[in-house]
């Protein structure tokens, strides 16, 4: 990589590892992130999203490998990374005890923005997050999404070049969450770099490239788009009909199809082949009275995508 390259970087990471005691949480990963992108870690709980991004923060130190962020190698000047970055966790961190206005004051100092900078930094705060009219309540009144802006406000208060968010929407519904994550494109879109884990398979589809974690590993990694495109390698059909229950129990084991889920009021069946398969259920299902009220095939969804190679993993191991 030349030096011009590099400078396009905010996050490097190159065959990074932790391990505690015999268990490796995070096992030799490498990726990097370029600046102004929106790069999504996506996995389940306990995958390695949140100790990698601990690494990033210079809050633990890798057993093996380097990182370095905004051009700071994590090991040698954790100090300085803080500086440079903004960081929302997925817990709730600020002081309920404090109005909004009164948070957005105490983190400015926190950070070290210049006192003449304050107003103008806490008016943009405020407005960003959707808070103006806000500012003098309690802290503790605010719903939880409202709360996970104020936390994203917060964290940009100094003007960081990346903003590390770890499963900021855990535990928020889904019209806050869909709120957040236009904040976050908004900055993304002003050139802030925005690293995000979730393990939220539909938030995936909002970040301009991803890295798929499971048990400490990167296993694929990517643009959604071209993940889907490249990696779901199989059919999926959407199918509805009168009894979902019987379906599933009949169609198990029929030759091509893999896999069987519910999926809403429906179910999602992975085949071999759309259209042999698609011939094969029609029948099955016509031979137990069972309606077909719909068979068309679709596209994968990042869920399907995820569980297919889960599930790929998960074989190699046996």
């Amino acid at each position: 990589m030349t030096e011009s390259n590099r400078q396009e970087l905010a996050v490097e990471v190159e065959h990074l590892t932790i391990r505690f005691g015999d268990f490796v949480a995070v096992d030799d990963i490498s990726f990097r992130v370029t600046k102004g992108e929106i790069f999504g870690f996506l996995g389940p709980n306990g995958a390695g999203k949140s100790t990698t991004i601990r690494m990033l923060l210079g809050l633990l130190l890798p057993t093996s490998g380097r990182a370095s962020v905004g051009g700071v190698d994590v090991s040698t000047d954790p100090e300085q990374i803080r500086k440079i970055i903004g960081y929302v966790s997925q817990k709730f961190s600020l002081y309920n005890d404090l109005t909004v206005g009164e948070n957005i004051d105490f983190y400015s100092g926190i950070y070290g923005v210049p006192k003449a900078e304050r107003p103008e930094r806490k008016a943009y705060a405020l407005r960003m997050a959707g808070l103006e009219a806000q500012a003098n309540m309690m802290t503790v009144l605010l719903p939880g999404g409202w709360k996970q802006r104020l936390a994203l406000g917060c964290a940009i208060l100094h003007k960081p070049a990346i903003l590390f968010l770890d499963e900021p929407t855990s535990g928020v519904d889904p019209l806050a969450r869909r709120s957040f994550w236009d904040l976050i494109h908004d900055l993304s879109a002003a050139g802030q770099t925005i690293f995000v884990t979730t393990h939220y398979m539909d938030e995936a589809e909002y970040c301009h490239r991803l890295a798929l974690m499971y048990a400490g590993k990167i296993i694929a990694m990517g643009a959604p788009h071209e993940l889907k495109r490249d990696l779901y390698q199989q059919g999926l059909l959407h199918l509805d009909v009168s009894d979902p229950l019987e379906s599933m129990r009949a169609l198990e084991g029929e030759a091509g199809i893999h896999e069987v889920a519910v999926f809403g009021a429906g179910l999602h069946v992975t085949v071999t082949d759309v259209a042999e398969a698609s011939g094969r259920i029609r029948a099955v299902l016509g031979e137990r009275g069972i309606e077909v009220r719909r068979l068309e095939s679709i596209p994968p969804s990042m869920e399907d995508l995820f569980v297919s190679l889960i599930e790929a993993e998960e074989k190699k191991k046996a």
